[in-house]
């Protein structure tokens, strides 16, 4: 029976993600720990000898890097890359471009922790994890889903909260604890599905 691959990969680490700031839906690039990251990513799949039919990846940039450092690695530059903004990181509002110390001094410890780290507590003029799995899961489950289903292999370069809110459905995990699942930059995903559209294995490559 043929296998049905979806890997998801975090981008590797970005320049914000070194200067501890809020990211979100601003468009730093990759620093050279993330270049290296995303390589290592490239190498772990490689090893898996999967044969993509597409990568799905959003509108920032240091998701798209990561994506084309794999593909490069895995000498399959030639299958088609979908860019959407479904699969952007939470868009952290006025907290975007702040350090995360900064943010702490000016709102407090407390309730930086609800920003960051509740469900459906969005920072000012921002997304909650909630809103953000409410632009990702549509679009998963209408354009991407279906394909794995039918029998493509995909890749997903996207972003720690873009992943965490696909992973939530496909793990099956509450409102609670998704909050607090950690995906490292680099870390490759390996998901595999049967015909039904069942996942019958998952393992973490890293």
């Amino acid at each position: 029976m043929k296998k049905r691959h979806l890997i998801l990969v975090r981008h590797g680490q970005s320049e914000w993600n070194a200067r501890n700031l809020f990211t979100g839906w601003k468009d730093p690039g990759l620093t050279d720990e993330g270049m290296k990251e995303a390589l290592g990513a490239g190498n772990t799949i490689k090893k898996e000898n999967i044969s993509f039919d597409s990568m799905y990846t959003s509108e920032l940039i240091r998701a798209q890097i990561t994506g084309s450092v794999i593909l490069k690695a895995i000498d399959q530059l030639d299958i088609p890359i979908y860019k959407n903004i479904a699969l952007n990181e939470r868009n952290y509002g006025s907290l975007a471009g702040l350090n995360k110390d900064d943010a702490r001094k000016k709102w407090g410890d407390e309730q930086v922790h609800i920003w960051r780290r509740s469900f459906d507590i969005p920072p000012p003029d921002g997304e909650s994890l909630k809103n953000t799995a409410e632009r990702v899961l549509p679009y998963f489950n209408k354009e991407i889903l279906p394909k794995v289903v039918y029998g493509s292999n995909i890749l997903i370069a996207a972003h720690g909260n873009s992943l965490r809110s696909l992973i939530m459905q496909l793990d099956d995990i509450n409102e609670e604890d998704i909050v607090n699942l950690e995906i490292p930059t680099g870390a490759p995903i390996k998901y595999i599905f049967d015909g039904s559209g069942s996942i019958s294995e998952k393992v973490n490559l890293y």
